[in-house]
């Protein structure tokens, strides 16, 4: 989306809202301009990630591959490493009664293809790669944590975003555009269909046949994902144990975009796996997963959070999605 018409969009709304902030649709309005912060809760000690073994990658290049189920390739140096996610059904939402209006009615979605989705969320590495062939440009600011209050700088990007990484952690300071200018490059790349994730798909993906609040089961270990400033910033991808369908970090590390729309709760919406698409200018999409400064609760399979297209955080990333 052309960003001068975005800031052309939100100065109207901004606009509209002065004039007519009691209107009936005055609410929809603020809610596309309001970018809601987390909480995040302190706590007392930082823990050490687990240190897993290191393995070569097992992943195939594409054109060798049959695509069954649960394995792994590439479709060139470096392209992430996809795993093939089979087709099948799930209930999708609130599934233990933690959960908001937003997850809300749980329905049952079927996945009527197999797809492909990231291994682990795109990498710094990864997306340097496509900066330097591209020239793209991560203009405006990111959104960091003080240690008392939330605040916003141009200083803070993808390179810098306040804290150490190696390139094998996920790039952060995304926001949505970002996220698309990545797998269009990927798309071009290849010749495949590069995308990112429907929020059904990101769901069954992370579920991975489970019905608990996180894949591993109703409760959460500093040993089973990166969450709630445990170790004060991003972790290399892999750093814990993976899911049933050999996915990582499904859980915590950054929050992960999607392509859906927002919609305040399931009412409507598809239930063949595709994105909620919205209409023809939707500024507010749907982040999934959690991150490393996330609350236990926010990192439930079922948990959604909404932001503004151009919201960019020092815990926001993506991962993609491959049609096969």
């Amino acid at each position: 989306m052309n960003f001068k018409f975005l800031k052309f969009l939100t100065a109207l709304l901004a606009v509209f809202l002065l004039a007519f902030g009691s209107s009936p649709i005055a609410s929809t309005a603020r809610d596309m301009l309001k970018a809601l912060k987390e909480t995040p809760q302190p706590i007392a000690m930082v823990v050490a990630p687990p240190k897993l073994p290191s393995r070569p990658s097992q992943a195939k290049p594409a054109a060798e591959m049959d695509f069954d189920p649960g394995s792994t390739f590439r479709d060139c140096e470096g392209c992430p490493e996809m795993v093939v996610i089979p087709a099948g059904s799930f209930r999708m939402g609130d599934l233990n009664g933690d959960g908001s209006s937003e997850e809300k009615p749980v329905r049952k979605v079927t996945i009527l293809n197999k797809f492909a989705i990231g291994k682990f969320e795109v990498t710094i590495n990864e997306f340097s790669t496509f900066v330097k062939a591209t020239g793209y440009r991560t203009s405006g600011e990111c959104h960091y944590y003080t240690g008392s209050e939330w605040k916003k700088s141009s200083s803070k990007n993808w390179r810098n975003p306040g804290f150490g990484q190696t390139n094998r952690d996920p790039v952060v300071c995304m926001n949505w555009e970002d996220a698309k200018a990545y797998v269009r490059w990927l798309s071009g790349k290849t010749g495949k269909g590069y995308r990112l994730l429907s929020e059904a798909e990101w769901e069954y993906a992370a579920r991975s046949g489970t019905s608990t609040k996180y894949h591993f089961g109703n409760d959460i270990s500093v040993s089973q994902a990166n969450f709630n400033r445990n170790v004060k910033k991003t972790t290399p991808v892999g750093n814990y144990p993976s899911n049933g369908f050999g996915l990582h970090d499904m859980h915590g590390n950054v929050w992960e975009w999607t392509e859906d729309c927002y919609q305040d709760s399931y009412r409507g919406t598809p239930t063949d796996g595709k994105a909620n698409e919205g209409p023809d200018f939707c500024l507010g999409r749907v982040l999934r997963g959690g991150s490393w400064i996330t609350n236990p609760r926010n990192l439930r399979s079922a948990f959604r959070l909404k932001r503004i297209i151009v919201f960019r955080d020092y815990a926001y990333g993506f991962r993609v999605a491959r049609t096969l």
